[in-house]
């Protein structure tokens, strides 16, 4: 598996793990644990995005990892 599969496959992951932090956060009916999930939303959400900018880079210096 190519390094531009892997960094893939892990946004992809974290995009999963995002969607049961949200899904987590709404059934959540302490207000604590809720901003607790909120948070971790927050942080996965940061991480996704350099995730995201790291494939363009890839992308860009390595084409043939374009569509994986």
């Amino acid at each position: 598996m190519s390094v531009g599969a892997k960094v893939k496959q892990t946004l992809a992951s974290l995009k999963g793990t995002q969607s049961t932090l949200r899904l987590y956060s709404i059934q959540s009916q302490d207000k604590e644990i809720k901003e607790t999930y909120k948070e971790a939303l927050n942080i996965t959400n940061d991480i996704i995005n350099d995730l995201e900018e790291r494939i363009k880079i890839l992308e860009f210096e390595e084409p043939q990892y374009k569509g994986y």
